[in-house]
């Protein structure tokens, strides 16, 4: 049997939509010729693909267990038979995915946009939350960059560390630990909030102080670094926040950072995307806008050096 690739972008867009009308629609054909291709795919394939119940249709087990790999391929072959042009970010009209700790879009959000309008003005960005647990959205293609701490698992997703920071307390300013040296002991018996998107009770702290014979009280979770921050404002909670990703809410919101009094190991911070963007010059460029979105943030932080050297140059002038 001969089989006909073209059934393949039909098949993708029939899942996706899940209906008939909804891929004539994203095909840019009609809705009896859409019919007619899913007829093809059935005999192709010897399964009914989508099965209407009642007004909606719904996806057969065979179609949800080939969903993804339909996608993927539709996307490799597509990524193949696209020629290859000089990149003109000023013509260049498209809209990239991004997945990210909320802490990280907020650090980076609005540099990572200035940059991306004064260079392709074309170019929308959609930031997404991080999911409340792991997907396969850059397999998928439903995601274009990942920005966090995890490692990704999956051989075929590529990363690359774009910074790291380092934890500290955040604390309402006027908080009775704000007052004298923060010590293990007065540090454990604060009231504490983790962040979880998950809504976990505990994280690394808590194994780091058992590992020291203490115990934290954990109160709450929040799922998100901003949400947490905002809980602190306006009671003597505790949280611990990456630094520099923090920075700016820190600031805004008009509360104090100390210093963790525990050794532990630096945040990383990671870009993620799906091997298919190796060589997609639009993709290459993102990620180069997201790592000088990262450099500027941390840069930011770099206290002003006034210097001895300026002033001695000022007057030898």
């Amino acid at each position: 049997m001969q089989l006909d690739l073209n059934l393949l972008s039909a098949l993708d867009a029939l899942l996706e939509e899940g209906s008939v009308a909804g891929a004539a629609a994203r095909m840019h054909v009609s809705a009896p010729a859409m019919s007619r291709t899913l007829g093809r795919i059935r005999r192709a394939t010897g399964d009914q693909i989508l099965v209407r119940t009642g007004w909606t249709m719904t996806p057969t087990p065979h179609a949800i267990a080939v969903r993804s790999e339909v996608h993927a391929l539709v996307q490799q072959a597509n990524a193949v038979l696209s020629p290859q042009r000089p990149l003109d970010l000023e013509q260049l009209e498209r809209t990239f995915t991004l997945q990210c700790h909320d802490a990280i879009g907020t650090a980076i959000g609005p540099a990572l946009l200035a940059i991306v309008q004064a260079q392709a003005p074309g170019v929308a960005l959609r930031l997404l939350a991080e999911a409340a647990t792991d997907t396969n959205d850059l397999r998928h293609g439903q995601v274009d960059l990942e920005i966090g701490a995890a490692v990704p698992s999956q051989p075929e997703i590529r990363h690359e560390t774009i910074g790291e920071d380092r934890l500290v307390l955040a604390v309402r300013s006027g908080h009775p630990l704000a007052s004298g040296k923060t010590d293990l002991g007065r540090y454990a018996r604060a009231q504490h909030l983790t962040v979880s998107r998950r809504g976990r009770l505990s994280d690394p702290v808590d194994k780091a102080l058992a590992a020291l014979g203490l115990r934290r009280r954990v109160v709450a979770s929040a799922p998100t670094s901003t949400s947490a921050l905002l809980f602190v404002r306006q009671s003597d909670l505790v949280v611990v926040v990456p630094e520099q990703m923090c920075r700016s809410a820190v600031v805004a919101l008009g509360l104090q950072t100390l210093p963790l009094p525990l050794k532990m190991t630096p945040v990383p911070v990671h870009q993620a995307w799906h091997q298919r963007y190796d060589t997609d010059n639009a993709h290459s460029w993102l990620r180069a806008q997201v790592r000088e979105a990262m450099r500027m943030v941390f840069d930011a932080a770099k206290p002003a050096r006034s210097g001895p050297r300026k002033a001695r140059a000022a007057r030898a002038g």
